[in-house]
């Protein structure tokens, strides 16, 4: 998602007069208003989600919160797009080894039987994937639903935020292939020791697994800007 898709989202909210708490349409008529990709629009509805200016529910739909411009508090103000203009990629990637861990750790103890088979289907989705926009969308579900198992709120709410200055950032960025990933691509098994570990409800090897899969992330990363 580039940084005029974000615009033309927020845009588009201030024009379509709905009002708060009135739902959005359903994401394939706004694909086919806005000429946006699935993968495109998901993203954006994150950053929006993100800034508090929409809410998803499973099940239901997107609902609008507030319109961009409207400031319930200072606290809810925050401004994803403001936020990416002051951090770099490797900024974006440290602010996530500082928090997904312990989201991880705090999964291992709280996430239920049910949040796990979902992890495992994702973990069996991001292996099909045949077109690397595909697969970003099941990684950025896969992390969220991990903070969202974390029970912890307020945590989630952050994660929100970094994973929402994340898209416009790094993704932004990055020349990612057309095709998905390889057969080998190293996430796919540190996935896999994630979720062995919070099946087996270890704390520290969910920490410790999630901090390995981040790092080996930002190394590939720093080296592809080498390059």
């Amino acid at each position: 998602m580039n940084a005029t898709a974000h615009t033309r989202l927020r845009a588009w909210l201030i024009s379509s007069g709905l009002g708060i708490g009135g739902r959005l349409p359903p994401e394939r008529d706004l694909c086919a208003t806005l000429g946006f990709s699935r993968a495109e629009l998901r993203k954006g509805l994150l950053v929006l989600e993100a800034e508090g200016l929409v809410q998803r529910q499973v099940g239901r739909g997107t609902f609008l919160m507030k319109l961009p411009g409207q400031r319930k508090s200072p606290a809810s103000s925050v401004s994803i797009a403001n936020l990416a203009e002051q951090t770099g990629p490797h900024e974006a990637m440290i602010a996530r080894i500082a928090l997904e861990p312990e989201l991880a750790r705090l999964a291992s103890m709280h996430a239920t039987p049910q949040q796990i088979r979902g992890l495992r289907n994702l973990l069996a989705s991001m292996r099909r994937a045949t077109r690397w926009s595909n697969y970003e969308e099941l990684d950025l579900e896969f992390h969220n639903n991990i903070a969202e198992a974390s029970g912890n709120s307020l945590l989630h709410e952050v994660h929100k935020i970094i994973n929402g200055v994340r898209l416009l950032v790094v993704w932004r960025r990055l020349d990612t292939p057309q095709l998905g990933p390889s057969s080998n691509y190293h996430s796919f098994d540190e996935h896999e020791a994630i979720v062995d570990a919070l099946e087996k409800r270890s704390g520290a090897e969910a920490h410790a697994a999630m901090l390995k899969h981040l790092e080996t992330t930002l190394n590939t990363m720093t080296a592809s800007s080498k390059m």
